[in-house]
């Protein structure tokens, strides 16, 4: 009998060590439509998926047309009824928290991924148009911060969406002509609370104006959603392009 427990661990290692190692072999299964799927999964999955596509499908509102962000030359229908949609359902929680109101809201005219078709508007619409968890922040901006915005805005020449709180102006040459927030024009030295989203915050599309910034406001508050709440209210939708970021004539 073998007392010594430092040698039969020893002993154990070296058996343990002697055995051939073990071959671990695979094969590759092609994923396509001959895959035959398991009813035992189909029969748990389908009450869930059921719920979901019977949520994602409910009517919340109406489209008299289709709105397309490729509508309009710097402002867009549907751009418009984004950033509008931001400002009203994201100010009563900012006010609440804070007691103070957002000036304007921009977003980015690459976040909007698909159409608002004619017809009925579906839970589903929300997730489509804009399909990522972006949430809403708000920044607290000094005007010199705005004007390097208003900046950025003219050289994109792309239709940004921004809320009807702020018109911009550009000349025939793409420069910032004139540019009023809350119809007054914009003050250096002043503070703004400017609403976007998390994505745009951290330097997306190369919106690098938002740091340095005085605060951060974080609301806890997905895009989606606030879409999903804000066609929930209205019974039919009625976006415009309008004059709140234009370019004169030549």
């Amino acid at each position: 009998m073998i007392k010594n427990p430092f040698l039969i661990v020893l002993l154990v290692g070296l058996i343990i060590s002697c055995k051939e190692p073990q071959r671990i072999e695979g094969s590759r299964i092609e994923i396509d439509e001959d895959i035959i799927s398991s009813l035992t999964v189909e029969d748990y999955m389908k009450p869930y998926r059921d719920h979901v596509n019977n949520s994602l499908d409910s009517v919340i509102s109406y489209a008299p047309a289709t709105y397309s962000k490729s509508d309009g030359q710097l402002n867009t229908a549907i751009g418009n009824l984004m950033a509008d949609a931001v400002y009203s359902e994201s100010n009563p929680i900012f006010n609440k928290r804070t007691g103070k109101n957002i000036d304007f809201v921009l977003l980015n005219h690459g976040g909007i991924r698909s159409i608002i078709s004619e017809g009925h508007i579906k839970m589903r619409t929300a997730y489509e148009v804009m399909p990522f968890e972006n949430s809403v922040v708000v920044v607290e901006l000094k005007g010199t911060q705005i004007s390097k915005m208003l900046s950025y805005l003219a050289r994109a020449k792309r239709a940004h969406p921004v809320s009807k709180h702020i018109q911009i102006t550009l000349d025939e040459n793409f420069e910032v002509k004139k540019a009023l927030i809350n119809n007054k024009p914009i003050s250096e030295g002043k503070t703004y609370y400017l609403a976007t989203n998390d994505y745009l915050y951290n330097g997306g599309d190369r919106m690098t104006f938002f740091h340095p910034n005085d605060s951060l406001y974080v609301l806890d508050y997905k895009i989606r959603s606030v879409l999903i709440d804000y066609f929930k209210k209205v019974d039919t939708i009625n976006p415009k392009i309008d004059n709140r970021f234009i370019k004169l004539n030549d």
